[in-house]
């Protein structure tokens, strides 16, 4: 039996051990039952197989076995229920006091994360060991579901709400992040990383990207740069005219485009009112030959955030 729990991955979250307790629990009552049912039917059938055309088997009810096999399943499954509250309850709906709470948002398809400082990255999450982290997390676009393995952690992400889960790693490295819902075509290729490290290079490293985040020193066109690389622009539009799943960045300002409105091709020059369009409403004028699957910034970018990314884009010639 050795062999099936190497096939797990290492426990490395504080209470992973209760979550695959609580798992080898039901899968062996599954197990048991599951060989039982199989050994009495292949009984049965060799026992009460017609032998012959006069030989017919006579089958009786049995009151005292169907109370029995009716009682000891609605037994185990009570049981099962409140051993899986406790351990919900007990272990992951309860992050302590001292946790630090990190928002995580989704997209198709890449995840952001937000530290406390205003600090954001993009795929890869830095957190210290053996301190509480409790992620606030939503959707830009479609649902996301945010599961470590190593943590036993899942939890799902809704446009329009927040949903939280928490953990605390036990030991440094690095663990994938897979999004476990179905998101789009690119679903397979939304993974990102925890970085757990020592809590001294945790807090050196958080106040050096402290000053990063302070974005009102730098020229407009870096500004620009910063944020759509913090919002993860770029991992549709390219900024060497490369193909993407959107338009390259390269050369766009004041393009001639064919896009799609209301259904019909026109043409439009991409001025900075049709930038800032595509940054807030993207769907009002798709290009032609692309999807409109980019979500909107509407409310997420002040002016000046969409005034820089639009510079940025200027530049690009």
């Amino acid at each position: 039996m050795l062999w099936i729990l190497s096939l797990f991955p290492k426990i490395t979250s504080s209470y992973g051990k209760e979550v695959d307790n609580l798992f080898w629990f039901i899968f062996f009552i599954a197990l048991f039952f599951f060989l039982l049912v199989q050994i009495l039917m292949i009984y049965f059938v060799i026992k009460y197989r017609n032998r012959g055309e006069e030989e017919v088997s006579k089958v009786e009810g049995n009151t005292f076995l169907e109370i029995v096999w009716t009682i000891i399943p609605t037994i185990i499954l009570i049981v099962i229920f409140f051993y899986g509250v406790y351990v919900f309850d007990n272990f992951q709906r309860r992050p302590p006091a001292n946790s630090m709470e990190i928002k995580v948002i989704g997209h198709q398809w890449w995840w952001e994360f937000q530290y406390p400082n205003g600090y954001t990255t993009r795929d890869t999450l830095i957190i210290p060991v053996n301190k509480p982290i409790k992620l606030i997390m939503t959707s830009q676009d479609v649902i996301h579901s945010f599961f470590v393995r190593h943590f036993r952690i899942k939890e799902d992400l809704v446009p329009g709400r927040y949903t939280w889960t928490w953990f605390k790693a036990v030991e440094p490295g690095m663990y994938d992040i897979q999004c476990a819902e179905y998101c789009g075509s690119r679903h397979s290729k939304m993974i990102g990383y925890i970085k757990a490290i020592d809590t001294k290079e945790f807090e050196s490293w958080l106040a050096s990207v402290s000053k990063e985040a302070d974005l009102s020193s730098l020229s407009p066109v870096e500004r620009g740069k910063r944020i759509s690389q913090l919002k993860g622009c770029n991992s549709c539009h390219s900024v060497d005219g490369s193909p993407g799943v959107g338009p390259t960045w390269k050369g766009l300002y004041n393009h001639e485009m064919v896009v799609i409105e209301g259904g019909k091709e026109k043409k439009v020059i991409a001025d900075e009112n049709y930038l800032r369009e595509s940054i807030v409403n993207p769907n009002a004028k798709i290009v032609k030959g692309y999807q409109g699957i980019m979500p909107s910034y509407q409310g997420q970018l002040s002016e000046d955030d969409i005034l820089a990314i639009i510079e940025y884009i200027k530049s690009l010639k």
